[in-house]
């Protein structure tokens, strides 16, 4: 028996948690769902994101609107609504540098303020880092609580690995304004650092964003 996505918890429906907490957050199936609108009977666009995901993205991404309306659940508005999105990620693609970005403290530090400033909950990303620090991923880990966003090393590492990375610069926002770590943000930092060095991960540094100013957990030797 399927569950309608109108029946889910509020949190757990794509849209509302896009408009909540960012495009980000949501899983691939999430994100595909939002494109598709709606399912077919039987299954919700989540399920069916699913399974028009089971190659993964870069499969569907290699077929046309023909082929997609020839899937099970997919019409023509679905099939060009999904085919449009792929162009459109093309073409942004063409706008990239080949070079990678180098990871710059101050000035992260002072980009991320402007990008929490309106943030009421604590949002925890991480930065994944090439042998020369310079930025391959920018990834939301987590949206939390008003004063907690924590997740689990291991979660961290499997992103790290994913990207083929050897550093990571762990970010967060403190809602309160002050960006002063807490004792939760020390232990939260060091048992991550120990972890990550275990396995040859370099924990590079950790970026905390108040309302006007930033610090840098690396800088302070509290990593």
């Amino acid at each position: 028996m399927h569950e309608l996505i109108a029946d889910l918890p509020l949190d757990e429906r794509p849209r509302e948690r896009m408009l909540m907490h960012g495009a980000e957050t949501l899983s691939d199936a999430e994100l595909l769902a939002v494109i598709l609108g709606s399912g077919m009977r039987g299954k919700n666009a989540i399920q069916l994101a699913r399974e028009l995901l089971d190659d993964g993205f870069a499969s569907l991404a290699r077929c046309d609107a023909e082929q997609l309306v020839k899937r099970n659940g997919v019409g023509e508005a679905k099939a060009t609504r999904v085919v449009a999105a792929f162009e459109i990620a093309r073409r942004l693609a063409d706008f990239r540098t080949d070079d990678p970005k180098d990871f710059d403290a101050d000035l992260f530090g002072r980009n991320l303020i402007i990008r929490c400033a309106r943030l009421r909950q604590e949002r925890l990303g991480a930065l994944l880092l090439d042998s020369r620090h310079r930025i391959l991923r920018d990834r939301t880990l987590y949206v939390g609580t008003v004063d907690r966003a924590f997740v689990s090393a291991r979660d961290v590492i499997r992103l790290t690995l994913e990207a083929n990375a050897v550093g990571v610069v762990l970010y967060h926002n403190h809602p309160s304004g002050d960006p002063t770590p807490s004792g939760e943000d020390n232990h939260y930092t060091r048992k991550t650092g120990e972890t990550l060095r275990s396995i040859d991960i370099e924990l590079v540094d950790h970026i905390i964003a108040g309302a006007h100013s930033f610090v840098s957990m690396g800088r302070k030797g509290l990593i």
